[in-house]
Order: C-alpha cells, then structure tokens, then sequence
C-alpha cells in the first residue's frame, strides 16, 4: 500500500518567516530615534502577531530564534540579555497563540485579554531567565532591575502593542484574512 505523507502547512510557514524577516528589520526603524526607540520593543510585535494568527507553536518558534538571529547577524540584543530575551518572546507567542485559539470567543475583549495575559507571562518568563542568568554569568540582576526593564522603561512599547495588535487583527479581520471565530464551530462573530 502507497504511503502518503501529510503536507506541511505552508501559509503558517510563510506567515512566520514574514513576521521573524520583520522582527529582525522593525528595530532599524525604531533605533532612530535613540530616545524611545527600545524602549519601543519593536521585536515584540511580530511575535505577539505570530502567535495569534500562526498558533502558538510558530509564535514561540518565532519568538525563540528572533533575537538570537538578529544577535547573529547584527550583534544586538547584547547577550547574555538576549538570551533571556529569547525565553521572554517565545512565551509572547505561545502564550497569546494559545490562549487565543482556545477562548471561547475569538473577539477584541478576547484578544485583549490574551494580551494581557501574555505579556504578564513573557515578563515573568524574562525575571526567571535573568535570575538564572544571573546565577550562572555573574550578571547583576535584582528587583531594581526588574521594575526597571520590565515595567518602566517597556511602558511606550507596551502602549504600542495594546493599540496596534488589535487594529492590525480588526483590520486583518475586516479583510477576511484573519476572522474572529466563535468557538471551536468557528462561527463568525
């Protein structure tokens, strides 16, 4: 008997190496203006992005490999930081992938609070890389530090993503490109 293997699915694919080729140009556009421009944190929307409408495989995917790449090719994110950065972006888009495709209703209020859940979980995901970080390259970390890289100084960036995401997944949803489903019937809402 003729053995057929499945085709892997190539819109997601496509999809995500879209968004990981914007996450390694996006800090070009927002690195001139010195003043805000990281504190933009133009990695993070292409992988939020990802997560929501790839799954939450290519968004953690995505979101793993992006700063090691533009590290690579670029020399930033300085390292060791950048790795704990890669953990912090690979939980962006996993868990806002996740969260997303399983909620009851795949809206605006839902997408917010996938959001919002994501980033919670990518900030403390950063503080357990930093703290481990810490402990094995003698790199200073502490609360302090804490307050300031994930909360002060990410306030511009975490404003930016709470209006853009949405527009961009209302304006995706508008075109048919991404529908809002209901439930696992997916149903349009």
């Amino acid at each position: 008997m003729k053995q057929t293997r499945a085709k892997p699915p190539v819109k997601p694919l496509v999809l995500a190496a879209m968004f990981l080729a914007l996450g390694l140009v996006l800090p070009f556009l927002t690195g001139q203006v010195p003043q805000i421009g990281n504190m933009l944190l133009p990695m993070h929307l292409p992988v939020l992005l990802c997560g929501l409408i790839c799954g939450w495989q290519y968004g953690g995917a995505v979101g793993l490999v992006l700063p090691l790449f533009r590290y690579a090719l670029f020399g930033a994110p300085p390292m060791p930081a950048g790795i704990a950065m890669a953990f912090e972006l690979a939980a962006y888009g996993a868990v806002a992938g996740f969260l997303y495709a399983r909620s009851r209703w795949q809206c605006i209020v839902a997408l917010y609070r996938c959001l919002f859940a994501a980033l919670a979980a990518g900030r403390l995901v950063w503080a357990a890389a930093r703290i481990v970080l810490a402990g094995l390259a003698q790199v200073p970390f502490g609360w302090q530090l804490f307050l300031s890289g994930a909360l002060l100084t990410a306030i511009p960036g975490i404003l930016l993503q709470l209006m853009v995401i949405p527009a961009i997944m209302v304006a995706l949803n508008r075109t048919g490109l991404v529908p809002f489903r209901r439930g696992a019937a997916g149903h349009s809402v």
